[in-house]
């Protein structure tokens, strides 16, 4: 198994994954997503303030632990596509600003052209 760069799977359309990741980057970044992780921290700290047992204690610190890592994936899938789609402009703009020079301006221009609101798409 190869890794590579998430904006490299899959050719040039998006995938399950992509489209899924997108997705809930979209819905962690909602009110609705804020007002569900602060009911998860109080509820642990009600859990751990009322002295239930220590099961449910550990129970809930888990619970809590997995979320904090399924986020962290997902930040770190977020970055890498932003990352990507910024380069792909700045390759853009470079062959666009080279070939100006050169005289072949009409491909340059259509991947200058393809490469804006590549964030988007990716």
């Amino acid at each position: 198994m190869a890794l590579q760069h998430p904006a490299d799977r899959g050719g040039g359309k998006r995938g399950p994954f992509e489209r899924f990741a997108e997705a809930a980057s979209l819905f962690t970044s909602s009110p609705v997503f804020h007002l569900l992780c602060l009911a998860m921290v109080v509820a642990v700290v009600v859990t751990h303030a009322s002295g239930v047992a220590l099961e449910w204690k550990v129970f809930a610190g888990e619970c809590m632990t997995a979320v904090t890592l399924l986020l962290l994936a997902l930040l770190k899938n977020s970055e890498q596509r932003a990352d990507r789609a910024i380069q792909r402009k700045l390759d853009a703009i470079a062959t666009a600003l080279v070939e100006s020079h050169v005289g072949d301006r009409e491909q340059a221009f259509e991947d200058l052209k393809a490469a804006i609101r590549m964030e988007e798409e990716t």
